[in-house]
């Protein structure tokens, strides 16, 4: 005589399944996409007005296949941030190959030498998202840089442990200037 197998219940399984379901949905976190934080500077009346001198423009092109070309010459990732930072900071002011700079001043940070320069950024259609991320990186390190630099000679602390006016005064001193320009089919290149 064979015994019959005792039966499980499984009416409660629906409702141990919503509630791991439940759990599970409260307790994850969701990865959430992080875009580039810029601060749009205020809208141009007429835009033909606005006239940059060439020395004052450092150009970063990347192109189809991601190479990058700064100022008509072959660049590197690795050293944008450097080249952006030093054609950036004041102090080649009778240089021609640099940007003008002019005296300005700010109650809080006193006498200082800021830079005219612009980086123009344009990317080809066809440029990945990786590099222009990576190009977006590398040109706000620089700025990051000079900013420190800055709040470390003004104040002698770190960006991080300035007050809020205090860093606005060092963000109106060392404005982030890339200009970016709209994608285009610029070539790949050989």
């Amino acid at each position: 005589m064979r015994r019959a197998a005792p039966e499980i219940n499984a009416g409660s399984m629906a409702d141990i399944a919503f509630l791991l379901l439940i759990f599970f949905l409260v307790t994850t976190t969701m990865d959430v996409d992080s875009g580039i934080t810029r601060r749009l500077p205020p809208p141009v009346d007429n835009p033909e007005s606005v006239k940059i001198k060439e020395r004052n423009v450092m150009n970063v092109l990347i192109n189809s296949k991601n190479m990058l070309l700064v100022n008509g010459m072959p660049g590197d990732i690795n050293t944008l941030k450097d080249i952006a930072k030093d054609f950036m900071l004041p102090h080649y002011p009778d240089n021609p190959s640099y940007p003008e700079v002019e005296e300005a001043s700010n109650h809080l940070i006193g006498n200082y030498y800021a830079s005219k320069g612009v980086i123009s950024l344009k990317n080809d259609r066809g440029t990945s998202y990786d590099i222009y991320i990576q190009v977006q990186n590398e040109l706000a390190r620089a700025f990051n840089e000079i900013k420190e630099e800055l709040a470390m000679d003004r104040f002698g602390t770190k960006l991080a442990n300035l007050s809020k006016e205090k860093l606005e005064a060092i963000n109106d001193a060392v404005p982030v200037r890339i200009s970016e320009a709209e994608p285009e089919n610029i070539g790949g290149g050989n």
